[in-house]
């Protein structure tokens, strides 16, 4: 098959790459399952924008930087936020049905949530990522220059110095895509090639990201020779919904920001009730996600609690259906009445602020491959990402990346080797990957998580290297499943996450370690290489 442009993702970021692109180029869509199942169909909380008089790029700049905790890279950030309010724009254009306000300057209502100074948050109730993803799922499906792959999943990117040995200056030139259905591999040819696969949050034994988000594009990329960075900043939303059977749904941050307040719960005895967040930080509920993540984990902890309670119901059961109506329903469903009891909530690995190195018009290191969204490195997000950014990013870098692939010269056409299965064999047991999965999870989960040290890095680096030998030996000799490739994928993106950790000796944002509490004077990135470039 062949495409101008392969979008590996159908999030924002890569619904925003091919609409912009569909009016000068054909594109494909690949999606793992289907259009609706990545992590922006998931958020609740919105898209931060200046939209509102009172407010300024500055103010939002500043809010950025300071949540980044002094990793933001300046320009990137400035960069993005000021091309926000386009971004809201052409959203609005495309019939995005965002909650209105009439009292409003723009006349829809904007909310506010931790570490933001001013009400910026653009929403479509407590449901924006859905309300987004189903207008632009439905532009997609209609345009006659965008090829929709769903059950589709990428192997890996083509490299023109395996087509040719020995080509100087090697470039991207497709992508080998296995369809699920059928197991058949396909050979997709692409001028350009574009990462949008999300973050890895299920490297984590719990996290708030649906099951595709296993890190595929980084570790793509790291394997086809691009430097990533700052990957042990991995964030944890703090409120995570605490049921057996409440997979990963998230109580979004707006919940605090329209005044739920954070207690302990009946488990802890005498002290059931009390509000805890001041003792850890004078913005209370509305301090950044890492403060939050680490007051919540700091209390369960020390009290051997299984999850504290976020209570907002004080406020009137009309004004909780109107501002949060998924969260009310999701909650009754588990019989839990937010109007009139208090909701238990964990803390949850949530999103990648690290990611594959790009400039700001989406370039890797490798000519021909971009990336956008979660599973870019921009600098935007520092060490620790500022809520609602992170759509706003998709929306910014997904349009930048599409008029620099329009830009580009049509490259020489080359012919595509097939994928090669003369040397594998079907599995012999499928158990082995279960059972690494499991394990891979678990050991991030008890080593890597929010509080670390270096011994526990250590021992997470250790199992991990056991684990990458045994993974790659099944790859090498198996026919290939979706859940050998994610598994593959999981294991290259923790052990990047243990080495970045294990490189900072400090403790700066989402990542805190119990053996450099201290923070360094100067702020630095972490970069890794992979072996054989240069640095």
């Amino acid at each position: 098959m062949k495409f101008d442009v392969a979008i590996i993702g159908s999030g924002l970021a890569g619904l925003s790459v091919a609409l912009h692109l569909a009016q000068s180029r054909k594109v494909a869509v690949i999606s793992k399952r289907s259009l609706l199942d990545g992590a922006s169909n998931w958020a609740q909380g919105g898209i931060a924008a200046v939209l509102d008089s009172r407010d300024s790029a500055e103010q939002h700049i500043s809010d950025t930087l300071i949540a980044g905790a002094g990793l933001c890279d300046e320009g990137a950030t400035r960069y993005i936020v000021e091309h926000g309010r386009a971004a809201i724009d052409w959203l609005i254009q495309q019939g995005v049905p965002f909650t209105r306000d009439p009292t409003a300057e723009l006349g829809y209502h904007l909310t506010r949530e931790g570490g933001h100074s001013q009400r910026r948050i653009i929403h479509a109730a407590d449901a924006t990522g859905h309300a987004v993803q189903v207008t632009l799922e439905r532009q997609a499906r209609s345009h006659p220059n965008i090829t929709i792959l769903e059950n589709h999943i990428a192997i890996d990117v083509i490299k023109s110095d395996r087509v040719t040995p020995g080509i100087g200056n090697p470039r991207c030139v497709g992508v080998y895509v296995q369809d699920i259905d059928s197991g058949k591999v396909i050979t997709l040819a692409a001028d350009q090639t574009v990462l949008a696969t999300g973050g890895a949050g299920k490297v984590y034994l719990y996290t708030t990201n649906p099951d595709t988000a296993t890190g595929d594009g980084i570790a793509m990329a790291w394997r086809a020779g691009c430097r990533v960075a700052n990957m042990e900043f991995i964030q944890f939303h703090p409120t995570c919904l605490y049921h057996p059977y409440a997979k990963s749904f998230l109580i979004s941050e707006a919940v605090r920001g329209e005044g739920g307040v954070l207690k302990l719960p009946a488990q802890a005895g005498a002290a059931a009730g009390k509000r805890f967040m001041p003792e850890h930080d004078e913005r209370g509920e509305l301090a950044p996600r890492d403060v939050v993540a680490r007051a919540i984990d700091f209390e369960m902890k020390k009290r051997g609690l299984d999850y504290v309670d976020l209570d907002i119901s004080h406020q009137s059961p009309e004004f909780l259906k109107e501002h949060f109506p998924t969260i009310y329903a999701r909650c009754m469903e588990f019989g839990i009445d937010i109007t009139r009891q208090p909701i238990p909530v964990v803390p949850a690995a949530h999103y990648t602020c690290g990611g594959v190195v790009t400039d700001m018009h989406g370039r890797t290191d490798l000519p021909g491959l971009y990336a956008v969204g979660e599973t870019a490195y921009t600098g935007l997000h520092g060490a620790n990402r500022l809520a609602s950014n992170s759509l706003l990013e998709c929306l910014v870098l997904g349009r930048a990346a599409a008029q620099d692939i329009e830009r580009q010269p049509t490259p020489k056409q080359m012919s595509l080797p097939a994928w090669d299965e003369s040397r594998v064999t079907d599995a012999d047991e499928e158990v082995v990957i279960a059972h690494n999965w499991d394990e891979l999870r678990r050991s991030m989960w008890n080593y890597v998580g929010i509080v670390r040290t270096t011994k526990r890095l250590e021992r997470a680096q250790h199992r991990l290297r056991l684990l990458k030998e045994e993974i790659y030996e099944y790859y090498s000799h198996f026919r290939i499943t979706p859940d050998l490739l994610e598994l593959r994928n999981l294991v290259d993106v923790a052990s990047l996450i243990v080495d970045s950790a294990l490189s900072r000796r400090e403790s700066r944002g989402l990542h805190f370690s119990q053996d450099y509490p201290d923070t360094l004077p100067k702020a630095l990135p972490t970069v890794l290489t992979p072996a054989g470039k240069q640095a």
